[in-house]
């Protein structure tokens, strides 16, 4: 096994890639999510392609137009469609042996994927879909309705929170906004989950949604998104990038189930 750098065309211009070698002909192609550059944060996506190579799959990463080291200009990620087409292509070309391809990305990474109608791959893996609305450039941080219902349920089973309850511990002003927030109605999805709910519905290739459920962008795709969908995955207590080493097998164990499947 073996990493190597390259550069690709995506129309007229030069994006950067990365390969970790392997036998596999079964490949996993990483989009980044956000303003990610290919080795992600704490160069997090870069272990990860390791860990799954050394496991014999061949794993492609790259920075997406005007990111990194990628020419261009960053329009995003309802954008990026034409760059995960090229990056395919480029996969495919570096590792001649691979017959399918599952694409996984992460927050907007995964969204991307979702409206692009699974880009010409063969499945996809998509944790932590970005489904916010974020037109004027502000983000509610306030969490959705259902995670803070789960948060109370949650502390009502701690013996310990009971008792800072009893002995006066807990400010009774936000606990009763919380409370009142929690019984509010969740809303109609927004209009981009329901543009990736088209998306996704003209894939026709295996799918594996993975939530981690104490990050606040799966608890708001879940507010977005069919509950029961079977394709559905949890990883409990998990954090946005899987940084804890549990959380962490966790994601990789998903990852190969898919490969191997």
């Amino acid at each position: 096994m073996s990493r190597l750098a390259l550069d690709f065309g995506c129309g007229s211009l030069k994006l950067a890639g990365s390969l970790d070698t392997a036998p596999s002909t079964t490949g996993l192609l990483i989009v980044s999510g956000g303003n990610e550059i290919r080795s992600g944060a704490f160069s997090g996506q870069a272990c990860l392609a390791a860990r799954i190579a050394k496991k014999g799959f061949p794993v492609f990463r790259f920075d997406r137009r005007g990111v990194g080291d990628s020419e261009g200009e960053n329009r995003g990620f309802r954008s990026s469609a034409g760059d995960i087409e090229a990056a395919l292509k480029a996969f495919r070309a570096m590792a001649p042996q691979v017959e399918r391809v599952i694409g996984f990305g992460n927050c907007d990474a995964a969204s991307a994927l979702m409206l692009s109608n699974g880009a010409g791959f063969d499945g996809l893996i998509l944790s932590n879909p970005w489904t916010i609305e974020d037109d004027d450039g502000e983000e509610d941080d306030t969490p959705p309705a259902a995670a803070i219902r789960a948060r109370y349920a949650e502390k009502l089973k701690n013996p310990r929170e009971l008792i800072r309850l009893a002995k006066g511990g807990v400010n009774l002003g936000k606990l009763v906004q919380g409370i009142a927030k929690s019984f509010k109605g969740e809303g109609s999805p927004s209009s981009l989950a329901n543009e990736m709910r088209s998306g996704l519905e003209a894939f026709g290739g295996h799918v594996s949604i993975l939530l981690a459920t104490a990050d606040r962008t799966a608890q708001v795709f879940e507010s977005n998104w069919h509950k029961d969908d079977p394709r559905i995955s949890r990883c409990e207590s998990g954090t946005h990038a899987y940084v804890e080493p549990k959380h962490r097998e966790w994601l990789d164990k998903q990852i190969l189930s898919a490969l191997r499947a």
